[in-house]
């Protein structure tokens, strides 16, 4: 892609108003399709671009470090993208393979939403990776809770990491987000477990294109957010109806986890605890689960889940 190649803000906001704006507008009346881009315009309103960095979250962790060394406020939404990374991890320090061809993304998201809201984080930003690889022709689901993939080929991975500031005590909810785009090319031990969106298309894409469209979807998905807390607010003692759960309507529709039988563990791939049907996604954000072994109902907030059918 090249550093030149980076998407700008400015460029971010021109294309929602050309493309978004329309496309969200066939879901939910324009007035309010126009607050949620209001809301969720803090996604990518900085953007610092690397041609190489060992980590972002490494990066983010710095930058927060010296905002609170020098007392300033952290322009919460501000995103690191880097062409690649050198000693990326993912959950539990698994080995993240992000060479040039892909899209390595860091949000630094300083949180002032509801305990009950911020929760849904995960769920959004698995939302915004899985609408891009679509936008783009592939036929991307997202697997509980937000690992997306195409028939069991993981297409982009997310690995969500939360700290507090030393001096103001802010709360930094640090989401990266990789996506395969034209690196097509995996080392032997993810060769049958990770896709890319170009081998799945067939084709080569425009990896600025690609990045400005994430963007874009992270504003939408991220505004979802405060505008279920605007609506929660103005009704504290009623649940927010089923139709008014943008967020969560939407990762069920894009999911294919409910119904399936699965494997569970904290870490699954080390120490997997039980076998169990899923049941679907609580408005909460967690997974139900029947435990094949005695049919007892459970629901899991953090873990995850391996496929088994």
């Amino acid at each position: 892609m090249g550093i030149n190649s980076f998407p700008h803000p400015a460029a971010v906001q021109d294309y929602i108003t050309a493309h978004e704006i329309e496309r969200r507008s066939r879901l939910l009346p324009a007035n309010r399709v126009k607050t949620v881009f209001r809301y969720g315009a803090i996604a990518g309103s900085r953007i610092q671009t690397y041609a190489s960095l060992a980590r972002g979250m490494d990066e983010a962790r710095q930058l927060i470090a010296d905002h609170e060394q020098w007392g300033r406020s952290f322009p919460s939404g501000l995103v690191i993208l880097a062409e690649e990374l050198t000693g990326g991890k993912g959950r539990f320090r698994r080995a993240w393979h992000a060479p040039v061809g892909g899209i390595w993304l860091t949000m630094v998201f300083v949180n002032n939403l509801l305990p009950e809201i911020s929760r849904l984080l995960p769920l959004a930003a698995g939302v915004a990776c899985c609408e891009t690889a679509q936008q783009f022709g592939v036929p991307a689901r997202v697997k509980w809770v937000n690992d997306v993939h195409v028939q069991g080929r993981k297409v982009a991975g997310i690995l969500m990491e939360t700290l507090y500031g030393s001096r103001s005590g802010e709360e930094y909810i640090l989401i990266g987000a990789g996506l395969n785009v034209n690196n097509a090319n995996f080392p032997p031990e993810l060769d049958r477990l990770a896709g890319s969106m170009a081998g799945l298309c067939g084709h080569s894409l425009d990896l600025g294109l690609v990045a400005t469209d994430l963007l874009a979807k992270f504003c939408w998905n991220i505004g979802l957010l405060y505008l279920q807390e605007e609506l929660q607010l103005a009704e504290p003692d009623n649940a927010l109806p089923e139709k008014e759960q943008f967020l969560l309507n939407r990762w069920r529709a894009l999911s294919d986890s409910s119904g399936r039988r699965v494997m569970f563990g904290y870490d699954v791939q080390q120490s997997p605890q039980y076998e169990a049907e899923v049941l679907g996604l609580e408005e909460d954000g967690g997974l139900r689960l029947r435990l094949l072994e005695d049919d007892v109902v459970v629901t899991e907030y953090g873990g995850e889940i391996v496929y088994l059918d």
